[in-house]
């Protein structure tokens, strides 16, 4: 079951608020508990509604598609000013401040499913001619840079060998990885206005615009930019080496 947060919470400090209001502003006497626990939480609701909604967004890594950049298990901050200011639940765009470049590591609502949000990097944004032959990506007729820099130690413990590689996506570093024994996935296409292309840095272990095509302009969510937190009962529980990384 898929919980809208950012309704609840909407809900949550709309509620708070409205029966503070009526039980100390309207009927003027003694407050009861229920209007005291109001008046209390509605502030520290509020600000964390206009912080989520229009500043920094918590996120937590659940799957292994954007190896090495990111664990199962990292905890992470997303940037929510960067793509545009949107009012939460409706997601309507009220400020323009800014669009994904090539590179970024954004977070969007899942085109599929936009209940989900998914993370993946932007390798293409609007107008864009992408090829990806023998898992080797141009962008715009220009071969994308690869250093190979040899076996990834997957931290937890993938069965799959991969080679982990340095990619230069057009003045933009990162490292991916490539499985040895996957498909190549060959493809060749243009990104439409209004539309951004997005990959999984752990390229054969991704679900990402290679099989559902685009992500809508109207559907990103932010830039993800640091880990604050590492957290995998599966893998030796925390890492605090990672906390305070940048996402890149």
């Amino acid at each position: 079951m898929n919980i809208d947060f950012s309704l609840l919470l909407v809900l949550v400090t709309l509620g708070c608020g409205v029966i503070w209001f009526i039980g100390s502003v309207l009927f003027k006497r003694p407050a009861s508990w229920v209007v005291e626990y109001a008046r209390s939480f509605f502030p520290l609701l509020l600000l964390v509604l206009v912080l989520r909604s229009f500043v920094f967004e918590p996120f937590r890594i659940p799957s292994g598609s954007m190896k090495p950049t990111l664990l199962v298990g990292d905890f992470i901050l997303v940037n929510k000013f960067a793509y545009g200011v949107r009012l939460p639940v409706i997601h309507k765009k009220i400020l323009e401040t800014g669009e994904p470049e090539r590179g970024d590591v954004a977070v969007f609502r899942y085109p599929q499913d936009p209940r989900l949000d998914y993370i993946k990097r932007i390798v293409g944004v609007p107008g864009d001619l992408l090829q990806y032959r023998q898992k080797r990506l141009s962008v715009n007729g220009v071969l994308v840079e690869q250093e190979i820099l040899g076996d990834y130690d997957d931290p937890d413990g993938a069965r799959q060998p991969s080679v982990e590689i340095i990619e230069n996506l057009i003045g933009v570093e990162h490292r991916i990885l490539n499985t040895r024994t996957a498909m190549n996935g060959d493809f060749e296409l243009k990104v439409p206005e209004g539309m951004y292309f997005a990959m999984g840095d752990n390229r054969d272990n991704s679900n990402d615009s290679r099989y559902w095509k685009f992500v809508p302009e109207d559907h990103l969510v932010g830039k993800a930019f640091m880990v604050w937190m590492h957290f995998n009962w599966n893998n030796g529980g925390f890492k605090f080496s990672r906390i305070g990384d940048g996402i890149h």
